[in-house]
């Protein structure tokens, strides 16, 4: 049986976009300063908290799933507590309870401060706690966090959408955007890389709206120009832009900041003017592509993904061709590719022409097939390239069976590499040639030009030597409760922030 909250472990798991995984970073951080622990790796956490997301449709069947499958393990552990956050609670709210009345807490995207008071409350008084709340109680930037890497980092900028994309569920959600203060970021970002961080991701809905809260609307380029001006900040990258509000002075922040690297991930959505007029994206085809101009005009070598919609109410053949068409106009080095589903409360949920799912399946998978095609033939012009790769902990599945490593060239490229007798650590930074190529990565087989060790890797080593004596200190606990030392050596998660693999 669970014992005080002292001894208590938890277990986040996430679902959703990089801000999902940046609040969960603030969770970790909070239920870490109110005395919980992390949950050894196998073992059943005393508080799994679900973090959500309320984008597509799976989201809503995959977390009640795992609900379902926690039943058993939670009359089986006494004193279990279930939470339940994020943006599908925002939108639920009381259904959770009502279809898991296993659950302890719901709270939502605007009070993740309150965790830790609802599970007490919830532990206290025997009942399920659900506390909603409609605006933002303070922004998650001034909560504690636990980083995942010591290395590299996500730093919020706002919070919130104020765009009516009528597929989008999420300015209801996450409410109307709020914009932090480029001082109270940029001290921010200060104290990531006096710590030791060498990359940071700026994040927000629309990163390039940035600065309309408080009047000024070259708000965006000049932060990333002050990023430049900050010591030891090696890699600056941002998500995600709208190609509405893209202007020229952030392209000239981008190709003018050594440190901000050359990619972009511009979200497309559909090729089709009649599509994206429908989705109210506010931008049509020609204008998109000039973006692209404008950027590979000013930084050839970048690299550009994309969000691309399969069956968007109404979408007809001719629509779907035109997004064909553009995926071989802008040579995108990779895309997420996702097919429509119905989210209620938004507008596009009414419309009529819903596409039949069978139809929305076999364009998905011409769209990938391109998608595919177009990024590996991108990716091949590197083969004999040189690379700055920041290597990375947890990006290579299969570097052990290969005998790589793993991490991100400059312009977030994925490559696998080759690391010789030089033994980098993750968070150092390794030059080296690309010898093959596939479509969602890169190989370097040969022997690295250089390697750098770096204030990021002297952080790694220096967590994980904490995180060995931490284990051996709860090891001689636990022979002192019980005699004997259990359990396996506490995994530390250190994976570089990344999108997940296209769909």
């Amino acid at each position: 049986m669970p014992g005080s909250a002292g001894l208590r472990s938890f277990e986040i798991r996430t679902y959703g976009c990089q801000m999902n995984m940046h609040d969960s970073e603030r969770l970790a951080g909070l239920l870490e300063e109110a005395g919980y622990r992390r949950a050894e790796a196998g073992a059943s956490a005393d508080v799994v908290v679900f973090n959500t997301c309320a984008v597509r449709e799976n989201a809503d069947n995959r977390l009640y799933g795992n609900l379902g499958h926690l039943l058993p393990v939670k009359n089986a552990h006494p004193g279990m507590q279930i939470a339940v956050g994020g943006c599908l609670a925002q939108k639920d709210r009381d259904i959770i309870t009502t279809r898991a009345p296993w659950v302890d807490v719901v709270f939502g995207t605007h009070n993740i401060g309150s965790l830790p008071a609802l599970l007490e409350r919830a532990r206290v008084q025997q009942m399920a706690q659900v506390e909603i709340l409609e605006s933002l109680e303070r922004f998650p930037s001034v909560l504690p966090a636990r980083r995942e890497s010591p290395y590299s980092a996500w730093v919020a900028i706002s919070v919130g959408c104020n765009n009516t994309c009528t597929f989008c569920i999420v300015p209801s959600l996450r409410g109307r955007e709020e914009d932090r203060r480029p001082g109270d970021v940029l001290a921010e970002i200060r104290a990531l890389t006096a710590d030791g961080v060498l990359e940071v991701t700026l994040l927000g809905q629309n990163v390039n709206s940035y600065g309309a809260a408080f009047g000024d609307r070259h708000a965006f380029g000049k932060l990333l120009r002050a990023c430049g001006e900050i010591e030891h900040l090696e890699r600056v990258r941002f998500t995600s832009p709208h190609p509405r509000d893209f202007t020229d002075d952030v392209i000239d922040a981008m190709a003018q900041t050594p440190n901000v690297m050359p990619q972009l991930h511009m979200p497309l959505q559909s090729g089709s003017d009649a599509v994206l007029r429908a989705m109210r994206r506010a931008y049509r085809r020609d204008s998109y592509l000039a973006i692209l101009d404008r950027v590979r005009a000013a930084m050839p070598e970048a690299a550009i993904t994309t969000d691309i919609i399969v069956g968007f109410p109404g979408e007809t053949e001719r629509d779907f061709a035109a997004t064909l068409d553009i995926v071989r106009q802008a040579r995108f080095s990779g895309a997420f590719t996702f097919q429509y589903s119905i989210r209620a409360g938004t507008p596009a949920a009414a419309m009529d022409g819903q596409v039949p799912s069978e139809v929305v399946q076999e364009r998905y998978e011409r769209l990938v097939a391109l998608v595919e095609e177009t990024s590996l033939r991108e990716n091949l012009r590197l083969s004999g390239c040189e690379v700055e790769v920041l290597v990375a902990d947890g990006e290579g599945r299969k570097d052990v069976a290969t005998h790589r490593m793993s991490g991100r060239a400059r312009d977030n490229r994925l490559v696998h590499f080759a690391p010789a007798d030089t033994s980098p650590r993750p968070g150092d930074v390794v030059t080296t040639v690309v010898t093959r190529a596939a479509p969602h990565y890169l190989i370097a087989d040969g022997v690295p030009a250089a390697v750098r060790r770096t204030r990021g890797g002297d952080a790694w080593a220096a967590r994980r030597a904490a995180a060995g004596q931490d284990r051996a200190g709860q090891d001689r606990a636990g022979q002192d409760r019980a005699g004997k030392v259990g359990g396996a050596q506490v995994p530390v998660l250190l994976g570089m922030p990344v999108r997940g693999r296209p769909a």
